[in-house]
């Protein structure tokens, strides 16, 4: 456990005496009170945690979670942490700037830390790095354009925020059937990304499943399903009082409005844990309260779901070890307790299994499942019109 640790190690790197203290933390940035925060020993996001709860650090630089974070604390002792986070894609850099003085004042130095965020873009690539791997660069090239399936339609995330939809469900669909289970977790894993009709190649592949997962199939409850998804779109979705209010979560200014940057809205939270249900038929509503949302009719081939039953589900490794919380705070399952729940795991990443049944298929035709809605749906039309052009500018 990331706090636990700090806690314990801290004491004995303040005995040497150090003159500046930075953490390196392969984890994210959550604000406090934040509804959708993971606690306990997975906690992906526990970057404010530990810099308020753990004196000592004078620059935190985290990643994990894909945000852009540059910005000054006050941690319980009253000193100021610097928090750096330079988002992802190597898109950008996180840079602090450090001044120490130079008298003491017992063991304590004054210091002046000042970050900023620099566009990686803005920047030439290095001729003799390129010259000395350009031989690499040909044979990725060469694999990633490989064709292994045509696509006889287009497919987008952006789809993905306001029901069901044909990129997502085709993940949903290859889990079913490699698992053979009875319920499919999926979530659009990359933000804003499109496979075109026609030629589909390997490196569509990353645009479809962008992480190295195995495939888990695990045992839950119904009621334990229905609480996941509570979670997820918990963290997702607003409640509305009527059709003008704030369907999806982004980030907002202060006034309350959605905060726009470079001319586009943003997420609070991130996609790639907006995951949806496919085997089973269900609506979320959003005019009742967060934790009473969701309500599953049947499966999808009209057998009843039975809350006390329970039932295979396919979920990648990274939720089934506890990831993004779905599990531990929404399904309520102890971390400990997680191995018992696995029954299978694949060899390969899912990646690997996606691209054999595209090659395997060879010509594709990606439809939405439409298992589950939004309700109000007149809501919803109203709203999406609206925050679909705040997202994609469109």
């Amino acid at each position: 456990d990331m706090l636990e640790t700090a806690k314990k190690w801290m004491p004995v790197i303040m005995g040497e005496k150090p003159d500046l203290i930075i953490g390196l933390f392969h984890s994210g940035w959550d604000e406090p009170g934040n509804s959708s925060a993971v606690q306990g020993s997975h906690n992906d996001r526990a970057t404010f945690t530990i810099a308020y709860d753990v004196p000592g650090f004078d620059i935190i630089m985290c990643g994990h979670d894909h945000k852009v974070v540059n910005k000054k604390i006050v941690n319980s002792a009253g000193d100021t942490v610097l928090i750096l986070d330079g988002g992802s894609r190597s898109e950008k850099i996180a840079r602090a700037d450090i001044g120490l003085s130079a008298g003491r004042h017992g063991n304590h130095i004054p210091k002046q830390l000042t970050g900023e965020i620099i566009n990686v873009g803005n920047y030439k690539p290095d001729a003799e790095f390129v010259n000395k791997f350009s031989g690499q660069e040909v044979k990725l090239k060469n694999y990633v354009n490989r064709v292994i399936a045509r696509s006889q339609s287009n497919i987008t995330t952006r789809d993905s925020y306001f029901g069901s939809s044909a990129f997502v469900d085709m993940i949903h669909r290859i889990q079913l059937e490699i698992t053979k289970a009875d319920v499919s977790f999926a979530a659009p894993l990359s933000f804003d990304v499109k496979i075109s009709s026609g030629p589909v190649t390997v490196g569509d592949m990353f645009k479809l499943y962008r992480f190295e997962n195995q495939l888990y199939t695990m045992s839950l409850t119904g009621r334990e399903i229905k609480d996941y998804l509570e979670f997820s779109y918990a963290g997702w979705l607003h409640t509305m009082n009527g059709p003008g209010d704030l369907l999806l979560k982004l980030r907002l200014d202060q006034s309350g409005k959605p905060l726009i940057t470079n001319g586009e809205a943003w997420f609070k939270n991130q996609p790639y844990n907006f995951d949806s249900a496919a085997g089973i038929d269900y609506t979320v509503d959003i005019s009742k309260p967060e934790g009473q949302r969701v309500r599953i009719k049947s499966f999808s081939d009209g057998k009843p779901f039975i809350p006390e039953m329970k039932y295979r589900v396919a979920v990648n490794s990274y939720r089934g070890n506890g990831g993004g919380g779905h599990l531990t705070n929404g399904a309520h399952i102890a971390a400990d307790k997680l191995p018992e729940r696995l029954l299978a795991s694949t060899e390969q990443d899912l990646r690997y299994y996606i691209l054999k049944d595209l090659e395997l298929k060879g010509t594709i035709s990606p439809q939405p499942l439409n298992n589950w809605k939004i309700i109000p749906e007149k809501w919803v039309e109203s709203a999406k019109k609206r925050e679909y052009k705040l997202l994609f500018r469109k």
